[in-house]
């Protein structure tokens, strides 16, 4: 009887201990930023002066999309993204955004490890992989269209390491 008395308050003892712990946590917060408070501005003096011609002012050019984007990099074998291709990707994301109806072409390829059809399964997967990454960007997935290349296209010499690591990738091209 005693034994159980003991094993039953130390187990309520922790689960006390276990309760008030996720309570404690549950209650932090993080405070929020401060607001930005403007600094009010002193009033302008206005003299009389004689007029002045106004100059035209020119509207800022409109900057066309920069769809040069390559050294999208993937794992070996795998179809997952480097981490060094996040911010290519990220600028892609923005320049697509500044040509809602411009359509593209992902290009996906590989290394010449393996056999030919699973290359060609792992370039679509890559392809596709960029595509999924763009549409969690909040782009159309109808604005992209895939294309498997396999080992068919390298870039470089697939004799070393290096040279088969730069043809693990997928470009974007604009389409036609």
């Amino acid at each position: 009887m005693n034994f159980t008395k003991k094993i039953f308050l130390t187990l309520i003892a922790g689960l006390l201990t276990i309760s008030m712990y996720s309570c404690k946590t549950k209650k932090m917060v993080t405070k929020p930023a401060p607001a930005p408070v403007a600094k009010p501005t002193p009033p302008v003096e206005t003299k009389k002066t004689a007029p002045v011609e106004k100059e035209v002012e020119e509207a800022a050019p409109v900057q066309k999309p920069d769809f040069n984007l390559d050294n999208i990099q993937f794992e070996f074998n795998s179809f997952v993204l480097k981490t060094s291709s996040f911010s290519i990707l990220d600028k892609a994301v923005s320049e697509m955004k500044k040509s809602p109806n411009t359509k593209f072409v992902l290009n996906g390829h590989s290394s010449a490890e393996g056999t030919p059809e699973h290359n060609m399964s792992l370039s679509i997967d890559r392809a596709n992989a960029v595509k999924s990454y763009f549409v969690n960007a909040g782009l159309s997935a109808d604005k992209f269209t895939i294309v498997g290349h396999g080992e068919k296209e390298p870039i470089t010499s697939n004799d070393t390491e290096e040279g088969r690591i730069m043809n693990r990738r997928t470009e974007i091209k604009v389409q036609n």
